[in-house]
């Protein structure tokens, strides 16, 4: 089953990966601030019951009442859902620990895979790109994620033992292609935390292009101290320190993001 009207151009994309840790808050913020500071029009969508995106772009907890628990549960109507952020064409659609306990609420509901899916459907025209960050898991939350979507992004560590797991991610997606959502695919694998002074990064991106091939993107994301600090500000690193390493990185990132999506709207 598609996930998409005939005339939408809005791209939806998850960015998930089940093993914590490896950058996925981070690189959801920072992609979506990138792409906002290229013109587009934004959403980000907290789907993790930690809520980090959330703080990642300087909302309050006492802001996120109307969030992703809420348009699960049917319980707010989708254009409410959405609320500006302190950047420009950049919204969010915030989470709070009520999210916790979405899953079970959902558990015996049917169309319960469809809940995200049907509220971003009324968003659709309204954002050039919506952005969904996943909790580490691949529960019933990050199922409504994939649902939704038409791609996957898969942010992957340039450590030791970071390919182990990607092959359960990816039977996931297929088996959610075939289940739910035809249209769904593998948008590509971003390495992060990449340490050019440590061998074991350039390994780890040999095997992950020797894998994935060109499904990996060419940018590189630093190990950087100003992503780190300009998370614990409540903002992207594009707004926290534009010149740095990472900074550049995000917005190369998002450049490139938009390249393949021109190549394969040609195509």
């Amino acid at each position: 089953m598609s996930s998409k009207t005939e005339s939408s151009t809005t791209r939806i994309i998850a960015v998930t990966n089940q093993k914590g840790g490896v950058g996925k808050t981070t690189t959801t913020i920072n992609l979506a601030a990138g792409l906002a500071r290229q013109g587009q029009r934004v959403l980000l969508v907290d789907l993790d019951p930690q809520g980090n995106a959330s703080t990642g772009l300087g909302i309050d907890y006492d802001q996120r009442n109307t969030g992703t628990y809420a348009a699960l549960m049917v319980e707010a109507e989708p254009h409410a859902l959405p609320q500006p952020t302190e950047f420009d064409n950049l919204a969010i659609i915030t989470a709070n620990n009520e999210l916790a306990g979405a899953e079970l609420e959902m558990i015996g509901d049917e169309r319960r895979e469809y809940r995200l899916r049907d509220a971003l459907r009324a968003l659709e025209g309204d954002y050039d790109t919506i952005l969904i960050d996943c909790p580490p898991s691949l529960g019933l939350l990050t199922l409504n994620a994939l649902v939704a979507s038409d791609s996957v992004i898969v942010p992957l560590q340039c450590e030791f033992f970071a390919l182990e797991g990607i092959s359960q991610l990816v039977r996931t997606i297929d088996r959610v292609r075939r289940a739910f959502n035809a249209d769904l695919h593998l948008e590509g694998i971003v390495l992060t935390m990449y340490d050019r002074r440590n061998n074991l990064s350039e390994l780890v991106a040999q095997d992950a292009r020797g894998f994935f091939g060109d499904q990996v993107f060419e940018t590189l994301i630093p190990r950087n101290i100003r992503i780190s600090e300009a998370q614990s500000h409540g903002s992207p690193v594009l707004d926290y320190d534009a010149r740095s390493t990472g900074a550049i990185a995000y917005l190369a990132l998002a450049d490139e993001l938009i390249k393949r999506n021109k190549n394969k709207a040609k195509a």
